[in-house]
């Protein structure tokens, strides 16, 4: 089985910077469709960005377009997330997600046990 392992949240303020990361076991993972979620208080658990196995294909929610920058290093079994000019309503639980396809479709197969990201007005 796969096992997901995020790391990389943290406190920032407004208009600042963090890099997620996520390590992925398992001599798959090249051929893994991977994906970032997130999860705030109160709301339910929302897409961020996907990446196809071989990272030619990426998907963003238009509300972080321009902000956000997903990546995979199939050699380190790692996918990122880029996260710049963060704001408030960023703040969230993030989780890494694996699909085992080489592309993203229907739910996803794998999750990790998320990182907080907190952003201060």
């Amino acid at each position: 089985q796969v096992q997901l392992a995020e790391s990389g949240g943290g406190l920032v303020q407004a208009g600042g910077s963090l890099r997620l990361s996520c390590a992925a076991s398992g001599r798959t993972f090249s051929g893994y469709a991977m994906g970032w979620f997130r999860q705030a208080p109160g709301k339910e658990r929302e897409v961020v960005s996907t990446i196809s196995c071989g990272g030619g294909n990426t998907y963003y929610v238009d509300s972080m377009k321009g902000r956000f920058t997903i990546s995979r290093d199939n050699a380190k079994n790692t996918v990122y997330l880029q996260m710049n000019s963060l704001k408030p309503e960023d703040t969230a639980v993030y989780y890494c997600a694996a699909k085992a396809r080489c592309t993203w479709y229907g739910p996803s197969d794998y999750w990790g046990r998320g990182t907080q990201v907190t952003v201060s007005s």
